[in-house]
């Protein structure tokens, strides 16, 4: 149900994420073939757009494989069109891409004591152009999520600087470190990082998609990855956690 303090427009775009969410399920990549689809699906994105690493042929990451990376694909009608790479990034298990590019703001903030969800390696197959006015939405869901079942502190966003203000809008996200070229690419990146705190007040009475139930959110990170179990399918439960009666709504009060 879309909360009445929506606008119109802001609603009916809610509405459209909602549909379009009911076509979608994600499944966490923990077995070699999954792992070859991401990057195919990386490289055909990247390269869509111009900001593939110089002389990359493959684009999978020895992170990709840390015990507190949860890499994710998003399918539409069982089609794989997206994906993202989210760390639970914590004081005593520090690695993530962010800390890789941006090593003193990302420090700092772990030295404070807080809790970090690094959302990264963001991909979407263009072929989908035509969806992606609800993809880019539903690919970061699960980073949302993340933020929820680890009871983190900050979401961090390392992205182009052009891309800064979306998410300054959307996630109320601050930039807390200026842009920098980042090698292998020829490009800056800046990094913002969300309260998500102020997020989890606002964001799912505006996006009701963005709304989940625990047991999703256990499915997409609990237990430990391992490579040779099959791939595990998880559909959302938005409309379920959206109902009015549902315990889930509770930290909204």
């Amino acid at each position: 149900m879309i909360d009445h303090r929506i606008s119109g427009v802001e609603g009916r775009f809610a509405e459209k994420l909602l549909a379009t969410l009911d076509r979608i399920e994600y499944r966490r990549i923990e077995n070699h073939e999954d792992f070859e689809d991401i990057s195919r699906l990386r490289f055909k994105a990247y390269k869509a757009r111009n900001v593939l690493p110089v002389a990359a042929t493959k684009l999978l990451d020895e992170i990709d494989y840390d015990s507190h990376a949860h890499v994710l694909g998003m399918y539409y009608d069982e089609k794989l069109v997206s994906t993202l790479r989210i760390h639970h990034v914590t004081p005593e298990s520090r690695r993530c891409q962010s800390i890789a590019i941006f090593p003193e703001a990302v420090n700092g903030l772990l030295d404070q004591g807080l809790e970090l969800i690094d959302a990264a390696r963001f991909a979407i197959d263009p072929d989908f152009a035509n969806e992606r006015s609800a993809i880019p939405y539903l690919t970061v869901r699960p980073a949302i999520m993340a933020v929820i079942h680890f009871n983190a502190d900050r979401m961090l966003q390392p992205i182009r600087p052009a891309h800064a203000a979306f998410y300054r809008r959307f996630f109320h996200a601050q930039e807390i470190a200026a842009p920098r070229q980042v090698p292998p690419y020829d490009f800056d990146l800046t990094l913002l990082a969300s309260p998500t705190r102020q997020l989890r007040s606002t964001l799912m009475a505006r996006v009701p998609a963005f709304q989940s139930e625990a047991y999703e959110r256990r499915m997409m990170f609990g237990g430990v990855s391992r490579l040779d179990i099959p791939t595990l399918t998880i559909l959302p439960t938005a409309r379920l956690a959206g109902r009015p009666t549902s315990p889930e709504m509770a930290f909204l009060h």
